[in-house]
């Protein structure tokens, strides 16, 4: 019984010892939140405002031209970067033009360009119709018939220059070494000048188109006269003492467009300043296209044919009365 105790004894005493294991389970998986999924959202978020914002800034620096050339692009982008046919909206030079404002110019509102903005096309000049040119051609033949025929223009024929120009007829009284139209100085016609203007004023009647008056001086300086006074002061008083005389001569005042000095400006004889050509009258009949040109450029775009020429420009100031004891260098 004793050795059975014993041998029961070692037994316990060599088995191995339980191994318990302890197993807690988890409450709630909270600790996801805390990874890196949303920094990737966040930061695309930004990207796209990022992206938003430079694309107003790109939209407000932008010209007009600009948008009109990427609208072309986006409608038929092969067209716009070839050029595009030809007649169609997309044949431009080019999508979009380099440059943009000068950041650095810190001025409102200002900002030096570094690109050509395109200029406005500016309208077409309208052509010269073959009956407004025979018009004036047969205006030229009747009044070089009348300078042949009369024998008080006749004497002064080598005064008298009549042309044909893109503008319409012009006809130049020019002064001679020995035989000048004004004194010196002076706006006051000598009488053969008021003969010249008087006999051809009616003659200009037989066409309807308008004209032009213009003075010349030569580039001797007007000296010892009133304080700014110059040859743009005398040439204008000469034109219009040459509008009186082809008035008083038959010619309708409504037909006048323009008086005007352009002192020396245009010379006819550009290597003598002081040639006595240079001084001279200048009449110019205008063709209908130039006459539109004229109040196209005056800013309107329509003409009323049944108004008289008087009604669209201001009153021609009358003639200033010559100052006595003035003196102009010959």
């Amino acid at each position: 019984m004793s050795e059975r105790r014993s041998r029961g004894s070692d037994q316990a005493d060599t088995a191995p010892a339980p191994v318990i294991v302890r197993r807690s389970k988890k409450g709630d998986d909270h600790g996801a939140h805390h990874g890196g999924a949303w920094k990737i959202a966040y930061a695309d978020f930004v990207t796209a405002m990022m992206a938003f914002f430079l694309l107003m800034w790109l939209l407000g620096s932008t010209s007009k031209f600009e948008k009109q050339g990427i609208e072309d692009y986006f409608n038929t982008p092969l067209s716009s970067l070839l050029g595009g046919n030809q007649g169609t909206a997309a044949a431009r030079p080019s999508v979009v033009e380099g440059g943009g404002r000068d950041i650095s110019d810190t001025r409102p509102g200002v900002g030096k360009r570094s690109q050509t903005e395109p200029t406005p096309p500016r309208a077409a000049t309208p052509a010269v119709s073959p009956a407004d040119t025979a018009r004036l051609e047969q205006l030229k033949a009747k009044l070089s018939v009348l300078i042949e025929q009369t024998p008080a223009l006749k004497a002064f024929k080598d005064q008298i220059r009549i042309s044909i120009t893109n503008e319409g007829l012009r006809i130049e009284i020019v002064d001679s070494q020995n035989r000048p139209m004004f004194a010196s100085g002076s706006s006051k016609l000598q009488p053969y000048a008021v003969t010249i203007l008087t006999q051809i004023g009616a003659a200009l009647n037989d066409v309807d188109n308008r004209m032009s008056i213009a003075g010349h001086t030569d580039a001797v300086p007007y000296t010892a006269g009133p304080d700014g006074y110059s040859n743009w002061e005398l040439s204008s008083e000469r034109a219009n003492a040459a509008r009186r005389a082809l008035v008083a001569g038959g010619m309708h005042d409504d037909k006048l467009l323009q008086v005007r000095g352009l002192a020396d400006v245009l010379p006819l004889d550009k290597d003598v300043v002081d040639q006595p050509v240079n001084r001279r009258i200048s009449i110019l009949i205008l063709n209908k296209a130039a006459e539109q040109a004229f109040f196209h450029d005056g800013g309107r775009t329509t003409i009323d044919e049944a108004s008289p020429a008087s009604s669209a420009i201001p009153a021609v100031v009358e003639r200033l009365q010559p100052v006595t004891g003035s003196h102009r260098t010959p």
